[in-house]
């Protein structure tokens, strides 16, 4: 009978797999610069990526800088980035961290956590994906569907993000991270879907608790 993956076992099946599936993961939110990323990772909170693509060409066509996004109404915004949900917080969001990039910021995204984190809207995932994906400093954005994977391959208890982003961070080299991040996501939605996978499906799940006869009970953050 096959064994289940010892730990350290799991952590290379995975890292490798995932390199192989996606050598050059590209990021899944379209973007020109470090200001339209972040908006677009702002409107990605409760919405998905593809529904966020969809609504960004007319809000960059309006604005796609913080001086020009902070001359308009957060209405004039809203209009626009409604489909993503939860329009009211995140125009305003959107147009009042505008206004503190160009008074404080001379009109650019700070690569700095603490500075992003203190921007309306955006939040320790939101600023990690920027840090990464903008600015090539080593960060493991953790979401929920990141944080399911890692429970269902064994890698974390954590009872909620944070923690599972740490126990990453512990097991996974740090010139890995950025990477790591965007190969999960990819792999979550093509293979190991919050329905399609519990635990007993996927190429990943199998290989590495082969013996494993029930779902995988995940702590939801």
């Amino acid at each position: 009978m096959p064994r289940n993956l010892l730990k350290s076992e799991r952590i290379e099946f995975i890292d490798r797999r995932l390199d192989e599936l996606y050598p050059d993961p590209p990021v899944p939110l379209d973007h020109q610069d470090p200001f339209t990323l972040l908006v677009a990772v702002l409107l990605s909170a409760q919405c998905t990526d593809e529904r966020v693509n969809q609504v960004t060409p007319s809000l960059f066509q309006l604005a796609d800088n913080p001086f020009e996004m902070a001359g308009h109404s957060a209405d004039a915004i809203r209009e626009i980035i409604k489909p993503c949900g939860l329009s009211p917080q995140k125009s305003k969001a959107i147009r009042r961290l505008s206004e503190i990039l160009t008074e404080e910021h001379g009109g650019e995204v700070p690569q700095d956590f603490d500075a992003l984190e203190r921007l309306p809207g955006v939040g320790h995932k939101t600023a990690s994906v920027v840090m990464a994906q903008s600015f090539g400093v080593p960060s493991f954005p953790v979401d929920t569907h990141i944080h399911r994977l890692a429970q269902r391959w064994g890698l974390t208890r954590g009872r909620n993000v944070v923690e599972t982003e740490r126990n990453l961070k512990k097991v996974f080299r740090k010139d890995r991270w950025n990477e790591l991040h965007l190969q999960i996501i990819f792999y979550g939605r093509e293979f190991c879907t919050a329905r399609g996978c519990n635990g007993l499906v996927c190429e990943i799940c199998t290989t590495c608790y082969p013996d494993r006869k029930h779902p995988k009970k995940v702590n939801k953050p």
